[in-house]
């Protein structure tokens, strides 16, 4: 069974690698824009070509049964039309909550025909890294909403389950939301960085326009996006789902958890 993993060298692609190969797996092809520089694992077929690039896809998909879609919309809905006509047999792709801007992504996957799985995180821990500048040169965060709740999930529970969806049989035609294991307000994640890094941390709440105004730097057009979204997450905070658990055997990471492994970032 040969498998395709999109986006070899992205956050969660790269990962998705690493568990198919603990997993057992022996027939991995990765997609990179610069296979020599891919620096993948021994064992991996490494071939050229970009998602945003269709007409560098076909050799790719030869001979692929199965494949780990990274999201790109632009193009998404022309790869899976060729992952279909190369004959791949099941497509597990990464899109967000339905209904949002990544719709289009399972739309794609779905008008193609080919047997699919859906996976739809929600925020990345990794975006926690927003902070970083502020928490590297002080010991305050001047953010929004700090009473917004969400239960952010690290990438690599969201790699497990893809390599679980894609080696396994039973997944086919499911979406699964995932989430980490609890839900956290702003404020509250700030806390267990700076429990992490051995400091007391303070939460300053700015007003919407200036929210908007400092995400720009960092988000450009999707600043406002943003804010907006902290604004109802503080009204209809995200609940925590059992999903990764469920689906790996064992707990989803937790916030500290991760804030621990990754101090680096703040420092």
């Amino acid at each position: 069974m040969k498998i395709l993993v999109t986006g070899a060298t992205g956050g969660v692609g790269r990962l998705v690698v690493d568990e198919l190969l603990a997993a057992g797996a022996t027939d991995i092809r990765a997609l990179t824009v610069n296979p020599a520089k891919a620096g993948l694992p021994d064992g991996v077929e490494v071939v050229r070509g970009f998602l945003g690039r269709p007409e560098t896809l076909p050799a790719a998909l030869a001979g692929v049964d199965r494949m780990y879609l990274a999201p790109l919309i632009e193009t998404n809905a022309r790869t899976c039309r060729l992952a279909a006509e190369a004959g791949v047999r099941r497509i597990v792709d990464m899109a967000g909550a339905k209904g949002d801007h990544w719709q289009a992504i399972e739309d794609g996957v779905e008008e193609c025909g080919v047997p699919f799985v859906h996976l739809e995180p929600g925020e990345f821990m990794t975006n926690s890294g927003i902070w970083s500048a502020q928490i590297a040169a002080g010991d305050v965060v001047r953010d929004g909403y700090g009473s917004a709740a969400n239960a952010p999930i690290a990438v690599e529970d969201i790699a497990t389950v893809a390599a679980r969806c894609l080696l396994e049989d039973g997944h086919e035609g499911h979406s699964y939301e995932l989430t980490g294991p609890e839900s956290l307000t702003r404020r509250e994640r700030v806390d267990r960085i700076g429990a992490a890094l051995g400091r007391e941390l303070t939460y300053v709440d700015l007003p919407h326009e200036e929210l908007v105004e400092q995400l720009s730097e960092a988000m450009g057009e999707y600043a406002r996006w943003y804010a907006d979204g902290l604004a109802q997450l503080a009204e209809h905070p995200q609940v925590a789902l059992p999903t990764v658990a469920e689906l790996t055997g064992h707990p989803a990471t937790t916030f500290a958890a991760w804030a621990r492994a990754n101090t680096a970032m703040f420092e």
